[in-house]
């Protein structure tokens, strides 16, 4: 089973940028396509971007052309540049598989406000 450890979060001012970090646990990591996911409070977990073995790439349409999802297979690791914040980009961001597993980190929590 894949663990995940997610860091990076923190308080930043509308239009900074943060880069947000997950270290994976697992052997095969390299083959699962990984997703960076997100929760704010009230609502459901939603994708918000995913990349594949290959590097092929999806974002969601409220973070395409701000947010860059990247991964270091030989560092166990994924990562999510987020540039332009805007406050409604504030929540715990989480990564996993894509689909999601049945096992999330804690997650990392994201707030944008001056």
């Amino acid at each position: 089973q894949v663990r995940f450890v997610e860091s990076g979060g923190g308080l930043v001012q509308p239009g900074g940028s943060l880069r947000l970090s997950c270290a994976a646990s697992g052997s095969i990591f390299s083959h699962y396509t990984m997703g960076w996911y997100r929760q704010a409070p009230g609502k459901q977990r939603e994708l918000v971007a995913r990349i594949g073995p290959g590097g092929s790439r999806y974002y969601g349409d409220s973070v395409t052309g701000r947010f860059t999802i990247s991964r270091d297979n030989a560092k166990n690791t994924v990562y999510l540049q987020m540039n332009s914040l805007k406050p409604e980009d504030t929540a715990a961001y989480y990564c996993n598989t894509y689909p999601s597993s049945g096992s999330w980190g804690p997650g990392t929590q994201v707030t944008v406000s001056s």
